[in-house]
Order: C-alpha cells, then structure tokens, then sequence
C-alpha cells in the first residue's frame, strides 16, 4: 500500500510540475497560446516545377516591357516595412489574392500563352493559404497592402501591367516567406 501511495504522489507531483511549466510559458508570451501548427506555409515542391517557373519568370519579363513607368516598385522593401518576419508570408498571401482578383483575372485575355498556367498555379498556391492567418490584427500589414492596392488602381492599367511585371518578384517572395 505504502509503494502504491508514493507512485501515486511521483505521479501527482510530475503532473503538478508540468503544469506548471505551461503556465509559466504563457506568462512569459503575455497568456498567448502559440499555435501548434501554422497554415502560413507552402511546399518547396510547389517552386521546383521548371515549367512554372519558366512561364512565370517569361509572363513577368513580357510584361515588363510593356511596362512605362519604371519609377515605382511595387513588391520590394517598403512593401515588408514594419512586418514581423513570421508575418511575412501572411503578407505576401495578402499580395498574392489581390493579383489573382484585381490584375490577372482582368488581364487574363493578354499575355497568352503563359497567363493561364501561371494563374492556375497561383490560384493553387492561394488555395492553400487559405487558412493562414496570423494572431495580431494585421494592421500594419493592410496598410502596406493598401498601399500597393492603391498604387496600382491610381496607375489604371500601367499598374496592372506594372503587378504583372513583378510576378516574378511575388514568385520569389512568396517562396522565401512561405517555405
């Protein structure tokens, strides 16, 4: 009975002890839990397809050309301004959801061949970062995104065709952020 009660109280005081350790983790974060699995990621197979970055990288140079206003960037620093590095792929899933509905479905009649692989292939991209959120309120994010939103409607069509240009600086952001 006596070796009984001492299992009972080892047991009794490991779990005490464990509980503990939780509650002093979540006092350190400030009572936040951390999620055990983030939807804020991607396969690095989904970039290892040679065809789909050939179209991409081709769609991207096509329109480039097409593209008169070489002052302003889009996808670049000022675009990660203020963004924690573990939001970034949150951010560029923002990014990634305004091309597909605001610049390249609309486009979609240009820049064939390469506009519908390269949309199907964002489209499944997308897709899978449907779930990805982030804990914050993300206002310093939608802010950066409404800027470049803002950018791009203020420039009409050179914008769109300025987003499309930079297909593939999304194509690598994405990639670094999201892998």
């Amino acid at each position: 009975m006596a070796t009984q009660q001492k299992s009972t109280s080892f047991s009794l005081m490991g779990s005490l002890a464990a509980s503990c350790l939780v509650l002093i983790a979540l006092s350190v974060q400030g009572g936040a839990a951390v999620p055990i699995r983030s939807y804020c990621s991607l396969d690095a197979y989904d970039f290892r397809q040679p065809y789909i970055t050939n179209y991409t990288f081709m769609l991207a140079k096509e329109a480039s050309l097409a593209d008169n206003n070489t002052d302003v960037r889009l996808i670049g620093k000022k675009l990660f301004h203020g963004v924690n590095m573990s939001e970034h792929c949150y951010l560029m899933k923002q990014v990634l959801n305004f091309t597909l509905e605001e610049v390249l479905l609309p486009q979609s009649d240009k820049f064939q061949p390469y506009m519908q692989e390269v949309v199907g292939f964002l489209t499944r991209l997308s897709n899978k970062l449907s779930r990805c959120h982030i804990e914050s309120d993300g206002q310093h994010i939608h802010r950066n995104v409404q800027e470049l939103k803002d950018t791009v409607k203020e420039l009409g069509e050179s914008g769109e065709i300025k987003a499309i240009g930079e297909l593939d600086l999304l194509f690598m952001n994405l990639r670094n952020s999201c892998i």
